[in-house]
C-alpha cells in the first residue's frame, strides 16, 4: 500500500472563517502537526515574515515534520496587492513580494501556492489583456522559482471567489501555452465539487502537471463530514503517480484540533481502502 504524506493548514493567527486548522507559531504549528499524524504543515504567512530558521528547522529535524507549502494569499488580502493590477507599482511590488515568498520556500526546501495574489479581472475589462499580463509576470516568477528549486502551485478555485484558473482544464491549458516549466496546477476538492463535473477526470487531466491538493468536504468543513467520497479521488491520485501532499485546508468546525484529528483518520481510511 503507498505510503501517503500528510499536510495541514497553518497560520500564526487567523479568524475563525478561514480554512486554517493550527494557529500559533510555526513551531509550535509543527509539533501539533506531527503529534496529529501530519507529515507537513501549509503555511499562510506574509512575504515579510521574519522567521529564526535555525530553531525552525531544528523542530523540524526533531519531530520529523516539514512544510508542505507557503501559501501567499496574505499578500493580496492583507498587502492589497496582484499581479494583474493597472496601477504599475501595485503589480511591481506584488512581484517583490511574490519573489520573497520563492525565497523562503527555497530556504524551507518546499513551494509555493499563488491563489488570490494573481489578481481579478476587472468588470467589463478585457480578460485577454489581464491574461497576457498575468503570463508575462508568471513567466518572470517561473524563471525566478526555477533557478532557485522552487515550484509554483496555481490554486484553481471556484467561480465565485475570482475569475482566474475556475477549473483545471483552463489552468492546464495556460501553464501550456506560455511554457511555464515551473508552474502546476493545484487542485482543491471544495472548489472542485462547484467547477468541475468530474473531478476524477479533472485530476487525470492534469496528470504529471498536477502539483497539490487540497481537502476538504463539499461545505467545506472536515473531509468526511459532507458528501464527498474521497476514495475515487485519492486513486486518481494514485493512477497518475501523484507524489505530493494531501493537504488539509478546511474550516476549523467545530475546532481545529478536531477537524484536523478528524480529517488526518478519514483521508487515511479512504487511502487504505483503495
Amino acid at each position: 500500500m503507498k505510503k501517503w504524506k500528510f499536510a495541514v493548514s497553518s497560520a500564526n493567527i487567523a479568524a475563525p472563517t478561514a480554512p486554517i486548522l493550527l494557529t500559533g507559531s510555526i513551531c509550535d504549528n509543527l509539533v501539533q502537526a506531527s503529534q496529529l499524524g501530519y507529515h507537513a504543515v501549509e503555511v499562510h504567512t506574509r512575504e515579510t515574515a521574519r522567521w529564526d530558521y535555525p530553531a525552525i528547522e531544528e523542530v523540524m529535524k526533531k519531530h520529523e515534520v516539514g512544510i508542505s507549502a507557503i501559501v501567499t494569499g496574505k499578500l493580496c488580502t492583507e498587502g492589497q496587492v496582484n499581479l494583474i493590477d493597472d496601477i504599475p507599482y501595485v503589480t511591481h511590488f506584488a512581484m517583490e513580494g511574490m519573489k520573497q515568498y520563492i525565497e523562503m520556500a527555497q530556504r524551507f526546501k518546499t513551494d509555493i501556492v499563488l491563489g488570490w495574489a494573481r489578481g481579478r479581472i476587472p468588470d467589463k475589462g478585457n480578460a485577454q489583456n489581464y491574461l497576457d499580463r498575468l503570463a508575462g509576470n508568471l513567466q518572470i516568477l517561473d524563471d525566478y522559482a526555477g533557478e532557485r528549486g522552487v515550484s509554483i502551485h496555481l490554486e484553481v478555485i471556484n467561480r465565485y471567489e475570482t475569475n482566474i484558473f475556475n477549473t483545471a482544464a483552463e489552468t492546464l491549458e495556460f501553464i501550456r501555452k506560455n511554457e511555464l516549466k515551473n508552474c502546476f496546477v493545484h487542485l482543491d476538492t471544495f472548489h472542485m465539487g462547484i467547477e468541475e463535473a468530474d473531478p476524477v477526470a479533472a485530476i487525470k487531466l492534469c496528470g504529471d502537471k498536477l502539483g497539490y491538493m487540497h481537502f476538504a468536504d463539499n461545505s467545506r468543513t472536515y473531509p468526511g463530514s459532507g458528501q464527498i467520497d474521497f476514495r475515487p479521488i485519492i486513486q486518481a491520485l494514485d493512477s497518475i503517480g501523484y507524489k505530493g501532499y494531501l493537504s488539509v485546508e478546511c474550516l476549523p468546525k467545530p475546532d481545529g484540533i478536531t477537524a484536523a484529528r478528524m480529517s488526518r483518520s478519514h483521508l487515511q481510511n479512504c487511502a487504505s481502502s483503495i
